[in-house]
């Protein structure tokens, strides 16, 4: 936020070889977690864009992060991006659906970070490598976005921890705002991410 205007999208990133931020460089000084909905003043060296992250930007991991605020539920309708589609749709894995664009045309969008509203987000906790010996669970998220719909694995660690506490199985959840990330090439493909999920009960 700048003043009371939403700005661009930020994604932190460290000096490491693969940008990961450790838990010591995104505390508070009282030693506790950034929540969902906190508005917090965190420093920056540089940005450091790369590939298709144009938005990273790297911590300056001298400072703590500090709480200056919090968000309500009534907040989040004025930082939805006005996307027609998440990014390129038609290219899906098995357990997927139009959960992946190549890094070539990732690179022409000029982002990789969107907040979005849905109002049919269901939640599935299952073992996609079951049949192949892993028997590994993982949380995906299914929902429909302007006449499309998704199936894209979560990455938001609480709620990760949350839904692998329970057995497996699928869970509505209705309405929500969620964060979409376009993570790190491999083989040539983006895939796309579930980074964050707002329920009105987190709010």
């Amino acid at each position: 936020m700048r003043g009371n205007a939403p700005g661009a999208w930020v994604r932190p990133v460290s000096d490491r070889e693969h940008e990961e931020v450790s838990y010591e460089e995104r505390q508070y000084e009282d030693g506790s977690d950034p929540s969902l909905l906190d508005i917090i003043d965190i420093h920056f060296v540089e940005a450091r864009p790369k590939d298709h992250q144009k938005e990273n930007k790297l911590l300056d991991a001298r400072y703590y992060w500090e709480k200056v605020g919090r968000l309500t539920w009534d907040d989040l309708t004025q930082l939805v991006d006005n996307v027609q589609e998440l990014w390129s749709n038609g290219d899906s894995t098995y357990h997927g659906l139009h959960d992946r664009v190549s890094l070539a045309d990732a690179k022409t969008f000029g982002y990789s970070l969107v907040f979005i509203c849905v109002d049919d987000l269901r939640i599935s906790v299952f073992a996609p490598g079951l049949s192949f010996g892993n028997a590994k669970r993982r949380v995906q998220a299914a929902f429909s976005y302007n006449g499309i719909q998704y199936q894209l694995w979560v990455t938001d660690p609480v709620v990760e921890k949350l839904y692998l506490a329970k057995k497996n199985g699928e869970f509505d959840l209705g309405e929500a705002y969620i964060t979409v990330s376009l993570g790190e090439p491999k083989d040539g493909e983006c895939y796309k991410l579930v980074a964050a999920i707002i329920t009105r009960e987190i709010a």
